[in-house]
């Protein structure tokens, strides 16, 4: 099933809309739209609502055997799923342009920027190493899915527990969360993603696009970041030509909203841990 066209009225309307300083959802340019984040009752299930966008990320772990020239490395591994039931442009067992660029963004965002120590996963060097897994499910698609993915994918890592390992000699014990409390895993930075769209040739820029925004849009910028203003990935895939002032007026915005986000996805840690630890007790 074919995803339908916006309509030239839609179209015309945004356009004026933008030209007057104002987004048809009531946001000011830079403006985010409202994120919430909810966890499941197992560790590394996260679900991210940014505005109608929604996905869902969950995260699981095997023990494997490391490659031979990296012995003492563990896996990063990334899966995402664009069905359906998020749009009707996607369709089972295809692969779209846009499921194909979401998926390049998160590998770069996420495992090039080395946000995970891979050797932190080693338990036996070139024998035994934790393999992680991130599933990440794409629920509605309302626009900007890159950036609603990269939250829910780090925010998911950081909430994730492997369970505790003992190794004595040779013999390794995995032990079941009934014996040991889990181990969180060892992260080093947060890298958030935050995508712009250009209109009007690059004169008007605006902050998390939505779908609409998305199919009239002249082009778009993502910029991976993290609060220590360290740029792990910039991607910008076709579009209209940028000039350097744009670029770098982008970069600062988007540590703004990298901060923002960053402080967010800590809150929401901190209470779901606080709420963990009282029904325990």
């Amino acid at each position: 099933m074919k995803e339908l066209e916006p309509s030239t009225n839609e179209r015309e309307f945004l356009l004026a809309a933008l030209r007057q300083s104002a987004r048809i959802d009531g946001r000011n340019f830079y403006d985010f739209r409202t994120l919430r984040l909810s966890f499941g009752a197992d560790y590394g299930a996260v679900e991210v609502q940014l505005g109608n966008t929604r996905v869902m990320a969950k995260v699981s772990c095997e023990v494997i055997r490391p490659f031979q020239d990296k012995p003492t490395e563990g896996f990063l591994m990334f899966n995402t799923e664009l069905s359906p039931m998020a749009s009707s442009a996607f369709e089972i067992g295809r692969q779209t342009d846009e499921e194909v660029l979401v998926s390049r963004l998160i590998e770069k965002a996420m495992r090039r920027s080395r946000a995970l120590d891979t050797e932190g996963l080693c338990i036996v060097a070139g024998e035994k190493v934790w393999s992680i897994r991130v599933d990440i499910h794409f629920l509605d698609h309302d626009g900007n899915l890159v950036d609603a993915a990269c939250i829910a994918a780090i925010t998911a890592l950081l909430h994730f527990r492997r369970p505790d390992v003992t190794v004595v000699g040779e013999e390794v014990t995995i032990h079941t969360l009934e014996q040991r409390n889990p181990v969180p895993l060892s992260v080093h930075h947060i890298p958030i993603c935050i995508t712009f769209a250009f209109f009007d040739n690059g004169e008007r820029v605006i902050v998390d696009p939505t779908h609409l925004e998305e199919q009239i849009k002249e082009g778009d910028m993502t910029f991976t970041l993290n609060v220590h203003k360290e740029v792990c990935a910039l991607s910008k895939a076709g579009g209209i030509a940028m000039e350097m002032d744009q670029i770098l007026q982008c970069s600062k915005i988007a540590v703004v909203k990298v901060t923002e986000i960053t402080a967010q996805i800590q809150a929401a840690l901190d209470a779901d841990a606080k709420k963990r630890q009282i029904s325990r007790k």
